[in-house]
């Protein structure tokens, strides 16, 4: 991969990291329960994380003269998804564990709220719902090692989706017509 390309990447990677962390610090100074909102955990984010990646692919191919390997697509949009990602969770870690340990309580006392609240609205038994409320009561969401965990498997995930984006975007020349 050429530097340009893998610098190109890093920049995005930047602007992503800036990004989540803008929404992270956003959500948290102006309304903690916004960081256990459905929309903004499993739309918001997740379209975020994909379009920087996107850009970034659509970009390294610009910079080859619109010709990018499946290897060269998915280095680019990986690259940035995995800066953006490290840099966010670096954030969260600092503000939950360092700055604001009280807000990481607070968060987890929402997060149980709004699981009983759905698995309500859905239908489960009571039972049910306890069982749920004592797992999620377990989990320490804002430990080192719980953040790595939640970093490893969305860098899957969006690797996931990467390795889609980068098949549908590469273009080699003698594809070309």
């Amino acid at each position: 991969m050429k530097t340009s390309i893998k610098s190109s990447a890093i920049n995005y990677g930047l602007y992503l990291g800036a990004t989540l962390t803008a929404i992270t610090v956003i959500c948290y100074a102006v309304k903690l329960e916004l960081l256990v909102n459905f929309w903004l955990i499993f739309l918001i984010l997740p379209i975020t994380i994909i379009t920087f990646g996107m850009i970034s692919t659509i970009k390294a191919k610009r910079l080859l003269n619109g010709f990018i390997s499946f290897k060269n697509a998915f280095s680019s949009y990986f690259i940035t998804i995995a800066i953006g990602l490290i840099i966010s969770s670096i954030v969260s870690l600092i503000i939950f564990n360092f700055i604001d340990p009280e807000a990481a309580i607070q968060l987890k006392e929402l997060a149980i709220e709004k699981t009983a609240t759905t698995l309500a609205n859905f239908g489960a038994s009571p039972d049910e719902i306890a069982k749920q409320l004592d797992a999620v009561e377990k989990q320490d969401t804002q430990s080192i090692s719980a953040q790595l965990f939640s970093l490893a498997q969305n860098l899957i995930f969006f690797a996931v989706i990467g390795l889609i984006v980068s098949l549908i975007l590469k273009r080699n020349p003698e594809n070309a017509e």
